[in-house]
Formats: structure tokens, sequence, C-alpha cells
């Protein structure tokens, strides 16, 4: 709401190693923390504390939750946050705008609730079928109520998802594409489609934060790859991107 933007829009980081996200009413703080020191984490947290008291705001601590995401081999144990003077429960996974994140980055969870939901809608597929609707609207249906739900933000997680969790997405897919009776696009093509054309309205935009990202090699055709030391990066939307455009060989004007 514009309103909401307009009365939160001084609520903003205070150190560059921290974000803080602001959606409808709810507020995420995402910090980097280097070298086990959570100082600027933890100062973060506080500030936005008192930025709350002083707009006449506050936070509900129940509803408040922490996710800690550590990678390291030799991970240490991480003193719980606190607000004033209550303890945040510290949880393994979460749900952010409609996605279900975990504290190892892994998919199943989110592949799990968005394939559940889907095949719920493959019912009313069915009866649309038995009513011999025409495979034209059956496709627009299933478009706009079981595609849209499969492919919610897939960007974002279809690159680093198992192949486990694909095969349990794909078959969905391919029970509708039997019903309507005719094909239907894959999954991965979607996502290489729309990383394609996330990857080109950033290119083109030259104040997109992530614009850097995209750097022409001398030769003009195609982008210099995201170097990445682990797989986890590697499979992500950026590397993913820059992939899916010089496979292409798109260069945006």
């Amino acid at each position: 709401p514009l309103l909401f933007t307009l009365l939160t829009h001084d609520c903003t980081a205070k150190f560059s190693s921290n974000h803080i996200i602001k959606f409808a009413d709810d507020t995420t703080v995402v910090g980097l923390i280097s070298n086990n020191d959570e100082t600027h984490y933890r100062e973060e947290v506080a500030q936005l504390v008192e930025w709350c008291g002083a707009n006449n705001l506050s936070l509900n601590v129940s509803k408040t939750k922490e996710v800690v995401m550590d990678f390291r081999r030799n991970s240490v144990d991480h003193p719980p946050l606190t607000i004033d003077s209550s303890a945040v429960e510290r949880i393994s996974s979460t749900k952010f705008l409609g996605v279900h994140i975990t504290e190892d980055l892994t998919w199943t969870t989110n592949t799990m609730s968005l394939s559940k939901k889907a095949q719920q809608r493959l019912h009313f597929l069915r009866r649309l079928k038995r009513a011999s609707l025409p495979p034209p609207i059956l496709t627009t249906f299933y478009r706009g109520t079981i595609e849209s739900v499969l492919t919610s933000c897939i960007t974002v997680w279809y690159g680093n998802c198992s192949a486990a969790d694909r095969k349990t997405l794909q078959r969905t897919v391919n029970i509708a594409a039997k019903i309507i009776g005719a094909p239907l696009p894959s999954l991965l093509d979607i996502f290489l489609a729309r990383c394609s054309g996330k990857a080109t309205s950033i290119v083109k935009d030259p104040t997109h934060p992530s614009h850097h990202l995209f750097q022409l090699l001398p030769s003009g055709r195609c982008y210099r790859s995201i170097r990445a030391r682990s797989a986890r990066l590697l499979n992500s939307f950026f590397p993913q991107a820059v992939r899916a455009l010089n496979s292409n060989h798109l260069t945006p004007l």
C-alpha cells in the first residue's frame, strides 16, 4: 500500500551488510555475518526496535522468527536474538512471500507445498474435461490455476531443486497434459524462458542493482560467466540467467 510505503520510507538499514525488506505489514531483516562478528546484525535489529518505538509501533516478538543459514564446515553456536529481553524463536523453515525457505536452502518443502496445491486443482481440470470443454479453454484454465502455482517464483528455487523435486513437479504437468489432450511446456522450459526474460529486463535497466553482473565480453556477443565456488551459487538465478542469455546468443539493446 502507498500509505505504508510513505510512512516507512525512513526505516532503512544502517549497515551495508544488512538489508531491510518491507512488504505490506511484514518486515524482514537480512544480515550477512562475517568472521563470526554479529555486531552489525544485532545493532540493526536494535535500531529497528527503536524506530518502531519512535513511531508508536511495537514488534510482536511471539510472531518474530529467526532463520540462521550457516554452510561452514565448522559452524558455531549462535546466541539467541533478543527483543525487549525476550528471546526470538529460531526455526529451520519459514514462508517468505509465498516461498518456503529452509536453513539449508533446499527446496523440498517448497516443492511439496506447490505440488500439493497444484494437484488439488487437477480435480477441477478433470471436471471441465468431463463437461466436454475444448483443449484451448482447458489450457487457459491450466495456465491460470495450475501452471501459475507450479511456477510461482520459479527463477528463485528451480535451479537448485533436486532431480526428485523436479520430477514431482513435472509429474503434475504431465497429468494435466493427458487430461487436456495437448502438449504443455515443461517446467524447465518455463524456467529458462523466465530467466532469459528477467535477465533481459535487468540488462536494459542501468539503474537495476544487479545490472553490473551482466558484463559483455569483448566480442560483444556473449556475457561474462559468473564465477561460483559452490554448486548452490552456480545453479542460482544470476549464473543461470547469464547462461540462458548466452545459449540464446541474445544481446539486449
